[in-house]
């Protein structure tokens, strides 16, 4: 299957193949302050699926930290699109809300729930982890 999305003012578009490897719910410090304070949606997708077909993603890391994520956004409205993290290579984590269809999105596992406020909610049935889980 295809799945197909841009950013908001449509500058930016892009698409990937199968398969997801997880659909995930982020508590994490950073990815609060990315979302406006609630958790990030995300997918974990093998990184040569993904290509972008309109525009050009801009990226951003932070120069104080060792080992950064790299962030994937629109330059012009500031979307962020993707991410790619240092602990998992030649994966990328894609933000659901910038998908054309996320409504088969089913949160598997919420990580960093040590960070998590006690305003958020996490659906039943979801394996919780303090940080991230352990690897397969």
């Amino acid at each position: 299957m295809i799945y197909k999305g841009r950013c908001y003012c449509k500058e930016v578009e892009f698409e990937f193949d199968d398969p997801i490897h997880s659909q995930i719910l982020c508590h994490c410090r950073e990815c609060r302050y990315l979302s406006g304070g609630e958790p990030n949606a995300s997918i974990i997708i093998s990184e040569d699926k993904f290509r972008v077909t309109r525009g050009k993603l801009k990226t951003f890391a932070r120069e104080d930290l060792h080992k950064p994520r790299i962030r994937y956004f629109c330059a012009n409205c500031g979307t962020h699109i993707c991410v790619k993290s240092p602990p998992r290579p030649g994966m990328l984590v894609v933000k659901v809300g910038t998908l054309d269809d996320h409504s088969w999105f089913k949160p598997q596992t919420a990580i960093y729930c040590i960070d998590k406020q006690p305003f958020h909610q996490i659906p039943e049935g979801v394996s919780t982890f303090d940080t991230t889980p352990p690897r397969k």
